[in-house]
């Protein structure tokens, strides 16, 4: 390349980029299809001649593979061609989820049935959005990462914001509808992943060693890099503090007298500006610093969740929660640049999984934490608390040099 100048002049629109639209169009079905199982599963186990304590299981089961898959995944993505495992991934979840329909229609709900499919979906997941993260830098120029990586986002929110009311009213339809439903979105995901012309890692000479040795080079080369070493570690403890966050909200929003749907109108507010910073994305990485990014968020956190403690009002806890998940898009956008860019290629899948486990971690936490928290000091106190934990991330991140200092690569590298 002779600079940005000309490599802009002669790359085409992201728009226009074939391969990466029905890469981003299959992994959304497919990610719609998983927001719609994962909200009926509960209603299905409740409604349907199960009970809470299956339901508990069968959420219990689709969320195991997020915490003893996730750096064998990374693994196996590095090895094995990304583009085919996504499309295996595709197919198990629409077989399994045909299974489901089928047997609502023709037998009955069986528990160890459930179990086994939710616990497959989470696998195939686990699998998918490593494959996923690690095929973008092939398919995009290095110019287009950011908007790549904010489209992603913004995708996820959106599914993610789609998949209660469809699988709800789905639901309300019929039993079996949702699993046909999801199976459907999973088959047309799979032929778009069929229409991708681009492979999705580089050649790479053939290699294996162990599998533990595998996983402790992903990690290796992971804790050697300063920036991401403390970003992942204090985003982890900002994600034990939001999923706290929001299991207070429902405590406040309970101790106050209001009703389920109250978190479903703050649930909308918050899922709108999310998908609204993954938008804002592309251009705050093109103008800040990584750990500018970082900091700042941090502050809007610090600043903001106190008034969580002083209002029940549910458009003033939609709001205040709206503008952090705002900002926090940003964090997710630019952390995700940061590492697609600067990992190899061949450690895409184990860096990935590294950073998803840590993640995975601490999002378990959050609701074990402060379900005992709240039980000994109520809402409104625990909120106070979470802000001066939050407090204080925000000091240790400015009083981090490699947080103050990092910064992107050019965007033609």
């Amino acid at each position: 390349m002779t600079g940005a100048a000309e490599a802009e002049a002669v790359v085409a629109p992201l728009r226009r980029n074939r391969d990466f639209w029905f890469l981003w169009t299959g992994v959304g079905l497919a990610t719609w299809a998983n927001t719609v199982t994962t909200a009926v599963y509960p209603l299905l186990m409740i409604w349907a001649g199960g009970s809470a304590s299956g339901a508990g299981l069968v959420g219990f089961a689709s969320l195991l593979p997020l915490l003893l898959f996730q750096l064998p995944a990374g693994v196996l993505v590095d090895r094995l061609d990304r583009r085919r495992t996504m499309i295996v991934c595709n197919a198990v979840c629409a077989v399994t989820m045909t299974s489901i329909g089928l047997a609502l229609v023709f037998w009955r709900l069986w528990l160890p049935q459930l179990l086994v499919v939710a616990f497959a979906e989470g696998c195939a997941f686990v699998f998918y959005r490593l494959a996923e993260r690690a095929a973008v830098r092939n398919v995009v120029h290095p110019s287009q990462l950011s908007v790549a990586m904010a489209q992603n986002l913004a995708r996820g929110r959106a599914a993610g914001l789609a998949g209660q009311p469809t699988g709800s009213a789905l639901f309300v339809v019929s039993r079996w509808a949702p699993f046909v439903f999801a199976a459907v979105l999973h088959a047309a995901a799979l032929v778009n992943l069929w229409r991708v012309r681009s492979r999705f890692q580089r050649a790479r000479t053939a290699r294996r060693s162990r599998l533990r040795a595998e996983i402790a080079e992903g990690i290796t080369w992971l804790f050697h890099q300063r920036f991401l070493r403390a970003a992942i570690l204090l985003i982890s403890v900002t994600n034990v503090l939001f999923n706290a966050l929001r299991l207070a909200i429902v405590v406040i929003i309970n101790e106050d007298g209001g009703s389920p749907a109250v978190m479903g109108i703050i649930g909308i507010i918050s899922g709108v500006c999310g998908i609204g910073g993954a938008l804002l994305g592309p251009s705050v990485v093109r103008r800040l610093r990584p750990g500018a990014v970082i900091i700042g968020v941090f502050m809007v956190w610090t600043v903001a969740m106190p008034f969580v403690a002083a209002t029940s009002h549910p458009v003033a806890l939609g709001a205040l929660l709206g503008v952090m998940v705002c900002v926090g898009a940003l964090i997710n956008v630019i952390a995700g640049v940061y590492q697609v860019q600067v990992t190899p290629d061949e450690l895409q899948g184990r860096v990935g999984g590294v950073a998803n486990l840590i993640s995975s971690g601490a999002n378990s936490l959050g609701p074990l934490i402060a379900g005992l928290v709240l039980a000994s000091f109520g809402g409104t106190r625990t909120v106070l608390g979470l802000s001066a934990v939050m407090a204080m991330v925000t000091v240790a991140a400015l009083l981090s040099p490699p947080i103050r200092t990092a910064r992107l690569r050019p965007a033609d590298d």
